[in-house]
């Protein structure tokens, strides 16, 4: 298996649709278990193919114990789209009550992002196998990011207001293509956001 390296805001890879997996080859396994391995190397809850210049319809994911791969997934979006709320912690995330969204591919710029908090999910996995999951809270958040990659949309699409305008001055700055440098060896360890 082989690390693969993470497309970073500004390849054109992450802005288009990604195109649906027509079979289920030993190309497709390969290039499933090389991106488990890049996600686990960079410490992410989620993965999808374009982040790693491949666009085809697939993610992987590791949320609280559930991990798996899922190829050409539709979601089905219920219920009220809120902010996540997240699990309290001691530490430097003390006090926080939302879940503050990521990307492995915008480095270093977190913000709640408002989601559905209940999804269904479908899709095949890595094996041919029909996949559908019932998803709440931190899992179904993860869900809908990695779709949304590929869509060809990033979570920073997704903000408003004064998140928004942060972001877009974060991205603007110079300080910016120094903080993609460091995110290459950045490991995550704080349950306050995620990043896939």
């Amino acid at each position: 298996m082989t690390v693969l390296t993470i497309r970073m805001i500004g390849d054109p890879v992450l802005r288009t649709p990604a195109a649906a997996v027509a079979s289920i080859d030993d190309t497709v396994r390969e290039l499933i278990a090389n991106m488990f391995e890049t996600m686990d190397a960079v410490s992410g809850i989620g993965l999808a193919a374009p982040q790693i210049g491949v666009g085809r319809r697939i993610f992987t994911y590791d949320v609280s114990g559930q991990r798996g791969a899922v190829i050409n997934p539709q979601l089905q979006l219920l219920g009220e789209r809120t902010f996540t709320p997240r699990e309290p912690e001691a530490g430097p995330a003390a006090g926080e009550n939302l879940l503050r969204e990521g990307c492995l591919s915008v480095a270093e710029i977190y913000s709640p992002v408002a989601r559905a908090q209940r999804v269904l999910l479908s899709g095949i996995d890595q094996h041919g196998s029909d996949i559908e999951a019932d998803a709440t809270g931190l899992l179904a958040a993860c869900f809908q990011h990695e779709v949304d990659h590929l869509d060809g949309r990033l979570f920073v699409d997704r903000l408003t207001g004064a998140e928004k305008s942060a972001a877009a001055r974060a991205l603007r700055s110079r300080e910016y293509g120094q903080a993609l440098d460091q995110a290459q060896v950045t490991r995550r360890t704080s349950s306050s956001f995620f990043a896939s």
